[in-house]
């Protein structure tokens, strides 16, 4: 009965593989062996009492608050059309470069990426967006929907992103946890904004390097990207203060959101209000916000925010059974029985996160198998900051992977039937190899995350 956690661990993959709702799949199974338990006496019912404080404990949460207000922030600029031409005019502003177009997808994607943090949201807006435009100025199939799928799953890593939001309050309790176990009775935090600090320049190295991959490959195989594709049809006559007009309002809103955050100034709570209020008011500046289009706004992001707290609660009815069953400690046990210590035990759950992001979202991952594999690991010695963006960068990678990526289904829901599914496959291979490198780069020089936090928080 000592392997009953594992049990459960493996019922819930199949169960959701199964396609029945997350939130309820997590809770429902927890309640049934916790039943098994009660019958059997393996389980003293007393972890069970637990469970009102935690569901209190994530009402009164003040850092998951940030999540509504940065989904509202993301849906505000897709609904009202300022993504869109946030994207015309850097396509207009790119047009006499080689890639332009491409290189415009992959920017204005990564910030629509980063404002929302949901991966199949961004796809589908990219998608609907870009692709026709792409597919039409010459670009091949493969490079088109390859950009678009990658671009989309940078919302795992490039800050402001409700991502990050939570797996910063995820890898606090567990590095508290660790430092305990440990017999620190004085345990260091991290923040949310330690987490942005530390996936900013991972972020923007993943962001520079699809932008050469693009540029290079326009300049090398014209065939695939024309070399001349993004001056036809285009409106010439176009002043640079009417481009600045549509791109720096966007601009300096979702910068001034990280900058908050960065510098201390605000909370990351306060600086989605304050993104929320500006995406708000950008929208109205435009006169792109109408009653219909607020409405839609609020109504995508209650539906996004339900999910997230359902899923929350479900996943704390999961660890708190896991936990009675004994099960932080079989996986402590596990790892520090495997040869190799620390580095064979982060192999092997960044394998284990890897294959679960071919049938769970990254809201899972963070709420079910963070708290469970990360205060052993952190107890162990790692930095919870490189913790955090190794596994951002992870799931970013296993969401772009053939055949079961989440970001290939979405696209392919959107694209034209003339974009056949090879194509799509065959375009994220060279971003899949980029990220690849990254997190050979960040496991070689863990500074790349965690020299910036230390430098601002010090």
């Amino acid at each position: 009965m000592s392997f009953i956690a594992l049990y459960m661990f493996a019922v819930i993959c199949l169960v959701l593989m199964a396609g029945y709702p997350v939130a309820f799949s997590l809770a429902g199974t927890a309640l049934l062996f916790a039943l098994i338990g009660q019958f059997t006496g393996t389980l003293d019912a007393a972890f069970l009492t637990a469970l009102p404080n935690r569901i209190f404990g994530t009402m009164t949460n003040q850092t998951l608050i940030a999540v509504p207000l940065f989904v509202l922030m993301g849906v505000m600029l897709e609904k009202s059309k300022l993504a869109e031409r946030l994207l015309e005019a850097m396509a207009q502003l790119f047009k006499n470069v080689k890639g332009g177009l491409g290189i415009s997808v992959v920017i204005v994607g990564a910030l629509l990426a980063a404002s929302t943090g949901i991966v199949g949201a961004t796809v589908v807006t990219m998608g609907l967006m870009s692709l026709p435009t792409m597919i039409k100025r010459g670009y091949s199939p493969k490079i088109a929907t390859g950009t678009i799928c990658a671009t989309g799953t940078l919302g795992q890593i490039i800050p402001p992103s409700i991502a990050l939001v939570l797996l910063g309050d995820v890898l606090s309790s567990a590095y508290q946890q660790a430092q305990l176990q440990m017999g620190i009775f004085n345990p260091k935090t991290i923040s949310v904004g330690d987490l942005f600090a530390g996936a900013l320049i991972p972020g923007l190295v993943l962001v520079l390097l699809y932008i050469a991959y693009i540029f290079f490959t326009a300049v090398l195989n014209p065939a695939q990207i024309p070399i001349h594709a993004e001056s036809e049809g285009d409106d010439s006559n176009r002043s640079i203060a009417s481009l600045l007009k549509e791109l720096l309002p966007p601009l300096a809103l979702i910068i001034s959101v990280l900058g908050s955050i960065l510098t201390g100034i605000a909370t990351s709570t306060e600086a989605a209000a304050v993104g929320a209020m500006g995406a708000t008011l950008l929208a109205m500046a435009y006169k792109q916000l109408s009653i219909q289009k607020l409405r839609e706004v609020v109504i995508s992001t209650t539906e996004v925010t339900c999910m997230v707290f359902m899923i929350l609660i479900g996943a704390a009815v999961f660890s708190l059974v896991f936990r009675g069953f004994g099960g932080d400690e079989l996986i402590q046990n596990m790892f520090t029985a495997l040869p190799g210590g620390v580095v064979t035990a982060t192999l092997l759950v960044m394998l284990v996160i890897f294959l679960l992001g071919f049938i769970l979202d990254f809201i899972e991952i963070t709420f079910v198998v963070v708290p469970i594999v990360g205060p052993v690991l952190l107890a162990m010695g790692l930095d919870p900051v490189w913790l955090g963006i190794m596994v951002a960068i992870n799931l970013q990678t296993s969401f772009l992977t053939p055949p079961f990526g989440f970001a290939l289904f979405y696209l392919r829901g959107v694209a034209p039937k003339s974009v056949p599914t090879s194509a799509i496959y065959r375009g994220v291979i060279p971003f899949i190899t980029i990220q690849l490198f990254v997190l050979l780069l960040l496991s070689l020089w863990p500074e790349m995350a965690t020299w910036l936090p230390h430098k601002i928080y010090q």
